[in-house]
């Protein structure tokens, strides 16, 4: 019991650490690469890790659901990623990482808009207190000190809306399937488009003699293999060790790991921004928490 206790808070404390790092090491990819070229590398990779097992589990899936997996993979890895790149080359990492905690709250609203989901006061409350603590985030002089970048923070809100749709649409549709062959099968075919615009984007152009470009390439791809193929893996292990509630809770770590990455490597974190990353955390608690827990 002790072990297994133990098991899934180390799980936690990794990806909470992974996932937390991505967004660093985005920025540190992009120093060489642009961003087509840093989030096509990502995919792609991660696709090839998966590969092995997508293939094992191919024939297991029913055809028909193939373009559903497909659009799956699109709005939970390939969109994001190119629009994290984007919004990264104007906005600070732990401000990236930061407003990614919104993404239980556009799983929420994207529930209400186009599946039907109802909700209850008190998720309506935790909606907007999440907002609030968004609007903090931009309020923040370290943020307004970017100049542009409030329109590219907007990349980040609609990749959050993406992962919003996602989470949606496959527990409408995909529900039979499980998570992990679910992941491994629309990164491996998001990987087909992924290549394409890395064939476009000019990457095999690059010169490769360039230490600084290996550099930024060896980071990409540790992005690729260890932020979303492992990272994809072990969270899906989270959640069959420890149930999906608990894993729900990588929420909370993510952003903190991102700031800290952002504070170390001399990026703007300031108390208003803590401040509102904190206010959106509550929101998300609030939105996705059991009334009988908020009443106790």
């Amino acid at each position: 019991m002790l072990n297994i206790r133990a098991g899934k808070w180390i799980l936690f404390i990794l990806l909470s650490f992974i996932w937390g790092s991505s967004f660093i090491l985005m920025k540190a990819g992009m120093i060489k690469l642009n961003p087509w070229q840093v989030a096509s590398l990502r995919i792609f990779i991660s696709g090839l890790v998966l590969l092995p097992l997508a293939w094992k589990k191919f024939k297991q899936i029913p055809f028909s659901k193939i373009p559903v997996i497909f659009l799956s993979g699109a709005l939970g890895s390939l969109i994001p990623a190119y629009l994290f790149c984007l919004a990264e080359e104007k906005i600070d990492s732990s401000l990236a990482g930061a407003l990614n905690s919104m993404t239980p709250i556009f799983v929420i609203l994207t529930g209400v808009l186009f599946f039907g989901l109802k909700i209850n006061l008190q998720k309506t409350a935790g909606v907007f207190i999440a907002f609030c603590g968004s609007a903090l985030l931009f309020l923040s002089k370290e943020t307004l000190g970017q100049g542009s970048g409030y329109g590219y923070s907007v990349f980040i809100f609609v990749a959050t809306l993406c992962y919003g749709l996602n989470v949606n649409l496959v527990q409408r549709y995909l529900k039979e399937i499980p998570s992990l062959d679910i992941v491994a099968m629309a990164l491996t075919l998001c990987g087909i488009p992924a290549l394409v615009f890395l064939i476009f984007s000019g990457f095999f152009a690059l010169d490769f003699s360039d230490g600084a470009v290996l550099i930024s390439v060896g980071y990409t791809i540790l992005l690729g293999v260890l932020g979303t193929s492992i990272a994809s893996i072990l969270f899906y292990q989270l959640i069959k060790q420890a149930g999906s509630v608990f894993a729900s809770m990588v929420t909370y770590g993510i952003p903190l790991v991102a700031i800290c990455w952002g504070k170390w490597f001399g990026e703007g974190v300031g108390r208003l921004q803590i401040l509102g990353l904190l206010v959106i955390l509550s929101g998300v608690y609030l939105a996705n928490a059991k009334s009988s827990r908020i009443k106790s």
